[in-house]
């Protein structure tokens, strides 16, 4: 227990039992967070340096800073560059009242892929980016006059994929929208004839499309990436893919299977081209875009949510020439136009640079996260094969055959460590092979040893059953 606080900070108490079997860090945060819910942290009240508190508890300076970051993320403190850490607003829980089991998040290690680290938001710069932006947009642009989008973030949008995927990008056939699920969900009003998705492919575009009238086609995908021959031996006349890197597995496109796919998509045949993860590369030289290479027969996608946040439904899709009319409409009828403060803020941020530096600093942030979790793997679960490492924000493993994975995943839950399953990624989810998909973007290192040390202790216990 210790008491911390100087003369410019308050006073904090804070227990830490070190003959618990929770980990320090665990318990951390967990103290924080309850003095948060139950009122003893006032909202807007500053708290302790990292330095002053981790050397009131004798901890690592670097413990507490993970302890805040994690915090942040979730919303109950705010973080400023170069400045304090205050208490944010957040709904106390008298005590002695309330569920306790809401009084603290259900799970201690998110594992669930699909998120960037939310606190590396770049708030700053992007509110920057949007006060400048609307010192120079016009008034009009904030009526109903682009539901497909502002032609400044248009035209920022089609520069950058020039730029950095090698898209052939005219700003008039760039369609903005809420996330690449509503592009989905948008194209699937405008195609005609039998859609195909790879198996194992995204579980929810798979539902999207569904909920649009169109039951997908199950392509198989191997090492070399989608069975090109099979797609030809179905009736599709459009299929969706992740050729650059494939979700949920991680293999890349061969280039023959590349030629085979371009090949086979002949005039009346499209290919939707999810580049939903490209910006973060490791251990391979970039892929270009299919989309380059034939735009007439690519629709291309792409989102925001893995390089910024998935809460700023921004997406985009490049429509070949035919379709643009088809697509403008039907997104016009869904939702008559994207936010137009977030479509300025983000052309802005794109034209001043912010962007690019933004992906820079986190792809190095995501590397070592990376390298964190192949290390712990490799230490703690080496039964599990890892899939897709050279690329992405997430891994997949695979277990052996037989391995109990339900009961795994259950026992992960009760340990509030938070696992998603392969298996809904398959057309026939019974048929999958135990297998999880970890991400690891929104994590720190510690977080990341800890939960793998965990899992691997699970996984020893059902060995020994």
């Amino acid at each position: 227990m210790a008491n911390s606080g100087t003369s410019s900070a308050p006073e904090l108490l804070v227990e830490l039992d070190r003959d618990s079997r929770q980990p320090l860090h665990r318990q951390l945060a967990d103290g924080l967070r309850d003095a948060v819910r139950s009122g003893r942290l006032t909202p807007g009240s500053r708290m302790p340096s990292t330095r002053v508190l981790s050397t009131d508890l004798g901890v690592s300076r670097r413990m507490v800073v993970e302890a805040y970051s994690q915090l942040a993320a979730e919303g109950f403190l705010h973080s400023r560059q170069g400045g304090s850490t205050r208490v944010a607003a957040v709904d106390p829980v008298p005590a002695g009242r309330g569920d306790p089991d809401r009084a603290r998040p259900r799970f201690d290690i998110d594992f669930a892929p699909g998120s960037p680290d939310l606190a590396s938001f770049p708030r700053q710069a992007w509110l920057r980016a949007l006060r400048q932006g609307l010192a120079e947009i016009e008034s009009s642009a904030f009526g109903y006059i682009a539901p497909y989008g502002l032609p400044a973030a248009r035209a920022a949008v089609a520069d950058y994929l020039r730029r950095t995927r090698g898209v052939v990008a005219d700003p008039r056939l760039v369609v903005l929208c809420s996330g690449a699920t509503q592009a989905i969900a948008l194209l699937a009003q405008c195609l005609d004839g039998p859609l195909a998705t790879e198996d194992p492919g995204f579980w929810l575009h798979r539902m999207v499309l569904r909920h649009n009238g169109v039951d997908p086609l199950p392509v198989t995908v191997d090492d070399n990436g989608i069975d090109v021959g099979a797609l030809s031996a179905s009736a599709a006349t459009t299929v969706l893919t992740t050729p650059a890197h494939h979700s949920p597995t991680g293999v890349v496109l061969s280039a023959a299977r590349r030629t085979e796919l371009l090949e086979w998509a002949q005039p009346g045949r499209l290919i939707i081209e999810d580049d939903y993860d490209a910006e973060y590369r490791y251990d391979r030289a970039p892929v270009g875009a299919l989309q380059g290479v034939a735009p007439d027969r690519v629709v291309y996608l792409g989102t925001t949510s893995k390089t910024l946040a998935p809460g700023l439904r921004i997406g985009w899709m490049v429509v070949p020439a035919h379709l643009i009319s088809r697509v403008r409409t039907a997104k016009s009828l869904a939702d008559t136009g994207s936010s137009v403060m977030d479509q300025i803020a983000f052309s802005q941020f794109l034209t001043s640079g912010g962007y690019d530096r933004h992906l820079r600093q986190m792809r190095r942030r995501y590397g070592a996260r990376r390298k964190a979790l192949l290390t712990a793997l490799s230490r703690h679960l080496p039964q599990a094969e890892v899939l897709g490492a050279a690329a992405g924000v997430h891994l997949t493993v695979r277990f052996p055959r037989g391995f109990p994975i339900e009961e795994f995943t259950r026992r992960a839950t009760e340990s509030r460590v938070r696992l998603e399953p392969l298996a809904p990624c398959y057309a026939e989810p019974d048929q999958a092979p135990p297998g999880l998909i970890l991400g690891y973007a929104n994590l720190t290192e510690t977080q990341i040893a800890t939960g793998v040390e965990i899992l691997g202790e699970m996984a020893r216990q059902l060995d020994a059953t």
